[in-house]
């Protein structure tokens, strides 16, 4: 659905180009959501405003839907912008419009569509939302989660292919984030959107994306599915994501490992196996003592995983790392 062809962008500053994104390729596939995550300054905001070209690239070619983008006239432009629609962080509502006028107001811009079929289209939108009882209300009368809901309503109002999300979850509460994310994951099942949304929670990526790409400093430096990128990290960077997220401290953990006995391992699970009874197994067959020293059962999206560090004692040490390397499960020997 979405071709980065060696994009970059750079900003003059001073007289001097200062690099935002570095050459970079990237496919995103029709109907997924994928993430992209980075700290500030990374470049990820950079790299989504290229794809509606709200910013233009410096160079490279950027193809959606196969069409060449970067060829669009301001005509075309306009065309090519009303089957993207975009979700902001702060909302971007106009305070002085109804929750109503504000969904209609894209439709009111295209200008193809009779009044009645604006006002049929808005409720059916506010419906989809959660928000059919709010149409009258002002901004001001809402509350943070209701704002964004209505962004992303406005945002479906042209019937886009694809939507992008502009940390659009990052001036919401815990538990409004994970209600907003329930409602992109529907939206994305039900009417098949391409999502692209930016990110610096490893969360809200672990909730509902399919792929992600990691950036540092313009680069795109790790890329793949959630679970591989998740569970094992390549790049420094991807590892300090997960630590965070994961609230995991690896010099305090090689300082407390490093007066256990044994040998250590580090098992992770996902899907069906997540529940198997194989440290059971595994010990009975083999004689090993293990203890659990950490431990996390959780879901990527729809899918169940688990990671558990143990370390092992006694018995036949060999052939119980053999029983975990045969069994659905990774394996790191960690000492």
């Amino acid at each position: 659905m979405i071709n980065f062809h060696q994009v970059h962008k750079a900003y003059r500053v001073s007289g001097q180009d200062i690099p935002a994104l570095q050459p970079s390729d990237l496919q995103i596939a029709r109907g997924e959501v994928f993430g992209i995550i980075g700290h500030s300054g990374a470049g990820k905001s950079t790299l989504l405003r290229l794809i509606n070209r709200l910013e233009e690239p410096s160079g490279g070619r950027i193809e959606i839907d196969g069409e060449d983008v970067t060829a669009l006239d301001a005509t075309g432009l306009r065309r090519f912008r009303q089957r993207v629609g975009m979700i902001f962080q702060h909302f971007n509502l106009l305070s002085s419009k109804t929750v109503a006028d504000n969904v209609a107001l894209p439709l009111k811009l295209a200008g193809e569509l009779p009044r009645s079929a604006i006002n049929a289209r808005v409720a059916e939108l506010l419906a989809r939302v959660g928000l059919q009882d709010h149409a009258n209300k002002y901004p001001a009368q809402l509350s943070g989660g209701q704002k964004q809901r209505v962004g992303i309503a406005r945002a479906l109002a042209t019937e886009p292919k694809i939507l992008l999300c502009d940390e659009a979850t990052s001036a919401l509460d815990p538990q409004t984030t994970a209600s907003v994310l329930q409602l992109l994951a529907e939206i994305n099942r039900e009417l098949n959107l391409t999502i692209v949304l930016i990110t610096h929670e490893m969360d809200v990526i672990r909730r509902v994306c399919d792929r992600v790409a990691v950036m540092d400093a313009g680069v795109i430096v790790e890329s793949g599915p959630v679970a591989e990128v998740f569970l094992h990290p390549q790049h420094a960077t991807t590892k300090r994501f997960v630590q965070e997220a994961e609230q995991i401290d690896e010099n305090e953990q090689r300082d407390d490992f490093a007066h256990v006995a044994g040998r250590i391992l580090r098992l992770t699970f996902q899907g069906e196996a997540t529940y198997a009874p194989l440290l059971g197994t595994v010990a009975r067959e083999t004689g090993v003592d293990y203890s659990i020293l950490a431990g996390r059962i959780d879901r990527i999206k729809d899918t169940p995983y688990g990671q558990l560090t143990l370390a092992l004692t006694g018995g036949d040490l060999d052939a119980a790392l053999a029983r975990f390397a045969a069994a659905d499960v990774h394996l790191e020997v960690l000492r």
